[in-house]
């Protein structure tokens, strides 16, 4: 399928009608009887009693549309027929057509809430139930001859214009009755032979959608009697392959999709357009504008992706209308109305950052007393942050379960007791969140809550890269594919409510599902990881995933670097996951460093004073060379550097021991040069090189001091990673020429001063306990 926005010709209505009854204003909505309601129950809420009896109670909550642009036709007498057994998200995004497009009030729905009685059509021929259901509806229009019966399918259609233009399409056929046309013989091939030729168009008939005259239709129904497992499509096949019932009842195919677009085996012939504020669809195999567009076969998936945004659901100049559909608000000021969710939280691999997934998960803007928690750790190296988040907050919430590695509880098993739990607690809607998962924006939760879909998933991507949560598109055999569309969802150029085939890592699916044995998630099918099975049972039962970008809900962490041998890991993050990174370890007042009202400090003539870094990270990274402890033994040998011998030799560890070269050179890319650029005005040099990059311990029995000397830099950095006249007395650097010492160094704090010529300095001595510094000769 090409996808391209361009201009076209276009007929479409866009008025938007409610349907049902909107309840209970802002406060919520009120949960219906049905078992596949979607909706989240809001405690204390109560239903008028004719609502709550009501099978078919769909609430909807639309945006104001505009005004109608239907044609000036004169529409004839039409009665819409469908069916459709369970209220699906599918048939929702049919019945939001109707309502978009102002034919509501035609539409008939036959079976609704009933046994579905046609066989398995997902696998197998089937159908004959539509049939019967149809003539039975039309018994008392059988001798009409001038009213116009519209049927369709519901769960893979949507309409793309108003009625009235798809009656007078259908009148230009002069046609008494016209069935859609698809490039399949289906379900009999060998019948093939027996269709009449067409020079031009798709040849085969497709029942999925048709329109004709009352009379017509009903006796074509009635040619002979079809069981309910029997295959509808063939029935009419074997009719319109009678050429004497061909002719007696005018029947036609829509070759040329003027009317019908069928999806499958013609994906590649339609584009999606846009004209002012409308998407459309063009055939560009035939240049026609199809009016009612059916995802029949394999074509589900594209069916989903263009009802993105056809029928109003998305518009460049308003956005996601659709995301307007059945949303509710639920009141900060009365948390006793809060439905009640199961967050479950599964920690599956070892993962970078888990504190800060932990406090984003608290700061929830929830009340606790509505939330359980449930976790499920299979990593021992994580058991001590897990531990620490339980025993200082678990208490607060409705009720906290953690089971730990040595329980050996697989991942799948986990899955699965979680939504256990949540039906035991009696919950609305279970979170689903893996470890890598950040919802930094406070409001993600509600907001999901408030959104109202079966399945919802917050867009998180792994910063500065391509990778989310998502897939706008999978190949046939079930992998990644990319949408026409990945790139502007991902980079927010669109922000909408987005159907798509895969989502993973967090999710809050309504309690509703889970409950069902019908639709329940699985997390094991064949060879798939659980990511996959999940998103492929979901596929398989019919059931929606959204992934929402209508405002910035978190990231994900990319945990494929972690190593957890090292000394504190996530020290080693800065390149991978460079975000929360920034957010543990550099100083809060670092921004202030360019703040053009405020002048850098100078303790000495051309060296500045910059906090760059807390002490966190001072303390892990004497921390990281204190556990490798090969410190050199301060003499002018030295085995490491490439000469062998070292003029000014200090007690230190090389960055290259400690496998932290490279993050050390992307943090004076990164944080550093920043800086020296504000500074040192006219001097740029990106990257940044260091050769010598080390951490110097002076001790009063080990090294006390330094003698004056140059570095072998254009400029030097000096970070202290501890506290004077608290770990040490004594210390500091004395620069000579200007005789002006630095001698009350704050731990995260960095000395930038010119290495040659100028600035001739000297390490002072320590007279007790042990100073650490972070040294770089940057641009030697």
């Amino acid at each position: 399928m090409r996808i391209r926005i361009t201009s076209g010709r276009l007929t479409l209505s866009v008025v938007l009608l409610l349907y049902g009854d909107l309840v209970a204003g802002n406060e919520g909505i009120c949960k219906t009887k049905l078992s596949h309601d979607v909706y989240f129950p809001l405690n204390n809420l109560s239903c008028p009693e004719d609502v709550s009896d009501n099978k078919s109670f769909i609430i909807e909550r639309y945006r104001p549309a505009k005004k109608s642009c239907t044609s000036n036709f004169d529409t004839p007498d039409v009665l819409v027929f469908t069916v459709a057994s369970n209220e699906t998200d599918g048939f929702r995004r049919y019945l939001r057509s109707t309502d978009v497009y102002g034919f509501r009030d035609k539409l008939n729905i036959l079976g609704l809430g009933e046994p579905w009685k046609g066989g398995n059509v997902v696998k197998y021929a089937g159908g004959g139930y539509k049939i019967n259901l149809l003539r039975k509806a039309l018994k008392d229009h059988q001798n009409d001859e001038t009213k116009i019966i519209l049927f369709t399918d519901s769960y893979d259609v949507i309409f793309l214009g108003d009625l009235s233009s798809i009656v007078e399409r259908f009148l230009a056929t002069n046609a008494r009755v016209l069935f859609s046309a698809e490039a399949y013989c289906w379900p009999d091939k060998s019948l093939a032979a027996q269709y009449p030729p067409v020079s031009r168009g798709k040849r085969y008939l497709n029942s999925g959608s048709f329109i004709g005259y009352a009379s017509d239709v009903y006796k074509i129904l009635d040619t002979a009697p079809i069981k309910n497992e029997d295959d509808d499509q063939l029935f009419y096949t074997t009719v319109y392959l009678n050429e004497e019932l061909r002719i007696r009842h005018k029947i036609k195919l829509d070759h040329k999709s003027e009317i019908f677009q069928n999806l499958f085996g013609a994906v590649a012939d339609v584009e999606l357009r846009f004209k002012g504020e409308e998407a459309y669809l063009q055939n560009i195999v035939y240049n026609t504008v199809p009016l009612v567009l059916h995802g029949n076969g394999y074509s589900k998936l594209v069916l989903n992706s263009l009802g993105n945004y056809l029928a109003r659901a998305w518009t460049p100049d308003e956005g996601c209308l659709a995301c307007w559909d059945r949303t509710i608000e639920l009141d900060k000021t009365k948390p006793e109305t809060y439905p009640v969710i199961l967050i479950a939280v599964f920690i599956e691999r070892p993962t970078p950052f888990l504190e800060e997934f932990f406090r984003d998960i608290y700061h929830q803007f929830y009340p606790k007393t509505k939330l359980h928690l449930f976790v499920h750790n299979n990593v021992p190296y994580h058991e001590d942050v897990v531990g620490d988040f339980f025993e200082k907050v678990g208490q607060e919430y409705l009720s906290a379960k953690q089971i730990l590695p040595s329980d050996s509880v697989s991942e799948v098993d986990a899955r699965r007791l979680a939504m256990e739990h949540c039906l035991l607690k009696e919950c609305s809607g279970y979170l689903s969140i893996d470890s890598v998962a950040h919802l930094t924006n406070e409001f993600t939760l509600k907001l999901l809550v408030e959104q109202q879909r079966g399945i919802i998933a917050p867009l998180l991507i792994r910063p500065f890269k391509a990778w989310s949560n998502f897939w706008g598109a999978i190949t046939d055999d079930g992998f990644y594919a990319r949408s026409f569309d990945y790139m502007e969802i991902i980079k927010n150029e669109r922000r909408g409510l987005w159907n798509v085939p895969f989502v993973s890592n967090c999710y809050l699916i309504n309690a509703t599902i889970i409950a069902s044995k019908v639709t329940r998630p699985t997390y094991e099918h064949g060879d798939l990881d659980t990511e996959m099975a999940f998103a492929h049972g979901n596929r398989q039962r019919g059931l929606f995933m959204y992934v929402s970008n209508r405002l910035e809900f978190g990231h994900l962490v990319d945990p494929d670097t972690y190593n957890i041998q090292l000394t504190y890991p996530d020290m080693y993050q800065i390149i991978d996951n460079k975000l929360d990174w920034e957010r543990r370890y550099i100083h809060p007042n670092y921004s202030e460093n360019f703040n053009p009202d405020k002048k850098p400090i100078q303790p000495c003539p051309d060296v500045y004073w910059f906090p760059i870094v807390n002490l966190r990270f001072t303390k892990e990274l004497v921390g990281i060379v204190e556990t490798y402890g090969q410190w050199s033994d301060g003499t002018n040998q030295d085995p490491r550097l490439s000469g062998g011998y070292e003029n000014v030799p200090t007690r230190d560890i090389h960055m290259n021991q400690v496998q932290y070269e490279q993050q050390w050179l992307y943090f004076l890319k990164e944080f550093v040069r920043p800086l020296q650029e504000l500074v040192f005005t006219g001097y740029f040099h990106d990257p940044p090189r260091s050769l010598m990059n080390f951490v110097v311990r002076y001790r009063p029995d080990e090294q006390p001091s330094l003698r004056p000397h140059h570095d072998s830099s254009t400029y030097t950095i000096n970070i202290a990673l501890n506290q004077a006249g608290v770990d040490y007395e004594g210390g500091g650097c004395r620069f000579i020429r200007y005789n002006c010492s630095v001698t009350d160094t704050k731990p995260g704090w960095m000395l930038m001063h010119p290495g040659r010529l100028t600035h001739y300095h000297e390490g002072l001595r320590v007279t007790a306990g042990t100073r650490y510094i972070m040294i770089s000769f940057v641009d030697p």
